[in-house]
């Protein structure tokens, strides 16, 4: 697009209208006229003529009792056909791709497996980092990064057999409670590389419409060209991506 090209126009009106359904969406529940203006900053009686205008387009309904607004099967119908269309890597591809092209840092992300995480997608860095690991590699639980976040996010019952599984092996005691609590804490983690000595790794979490871990993503570099500013940044890049694939998918980034 030409550098002085105009932005396209489009229906405002039909922008505000989209505006409060995201309103009402994002309240959790029925809403008052009045608590929607307020959030949206508009007159309540314009409100209102938006509200009529939704309603009859099935969009939006009104309880009978309390007068107060909620979404209606108008969304439902919407919301389901756009999940059908939801391919969840395809949609981490564009998104983790994009993270490494554009911060230089290797990144790769994780589903679980049958006996762990496995990775499932590469995408190297510039420099790009050797590592042993490979697509296809299952991770330990208590010994990588991506293990971490799967232990804090995952199924507790089953993440808490494989750390129990993996600590019976090992000579050293870790507290598992404190270990989840730390990472949940933080929406991630951002370590040395307990898994290969040497790299700096963050690792953070994916979440789905149901709010269950669809993946873990990391991003890692070498421990010589990584400074604490330079970590922060890889990990708030790292965070904000996963954020974004959460959205895509239809999911809900903690607070969101």
């Amino acid at each position: 697009m030409a550098k002085n090209a105009k932005k396209p126009r489009g229906i405002q009106s039909l922008e505000t209208g989209l505006s409060l359904l995201r309103e009402i969406a994002k309240f959790g529940g029925p809403i008052a006229l009045s608590a929607l203006a307020r959030k949206t900053d508009m007159a309540a009686s314009q409100v209102h003529r938006y509200l009529v205008s939704l309603v009859a387009a099935g969009m939006v309904k009104q309880d009978v009792v309390t007068g107060h607004y909620d979404l209606d099967s108008g969304t439902l119908r919407v919301g389901i056909a756009a999940l059908a269309r939801i391919d969840v890597f395809r949609e981490a591809d564009r998104v983790f791709s994009a993270l490494a092209q554009q911060t230089g840092k290797t990144t790769l992300f994780a589903i679980w497996g049958e006996q762990g995480p496995v990775v499932v997608r590469w995408f190297a860095g510039s420099p790009p980092v050797i590592t042993p690991i490979h697509i296809g590699s299952t991770l330990p639980i208590l010994h990588s990064a991506i293990g971490h976040v799967f232990f804090a996010f995952g199924e507790r019952s089953i993440m808490d057999r494989m750390a129990n599984r993996e600590l019976s092996r090992l000579k050293q005691k870790i507290d598992l409670e404190e270990l989840r609590r730390k990472v949940i804490s933080s929406r991630g983690t951002s370590i040395d590389g307990i898994l290969i000595p040497g790299l700096r790794v963050a690792a953070a979490p994916v979440f789905d419409l149901q709010g269950s871990l669809a993946l873990v993503a990391i991003s890692l570099v070498r421990n010589s060209e990584c400074d604490e500013a330079e970590e922060r940044e890889m990990y708030a890049a790292l965070q904000e991506s996963c954020r974004a694939v959460t959205q895509a998918i239809g999911g809900r980034w903690f607070n969101d």
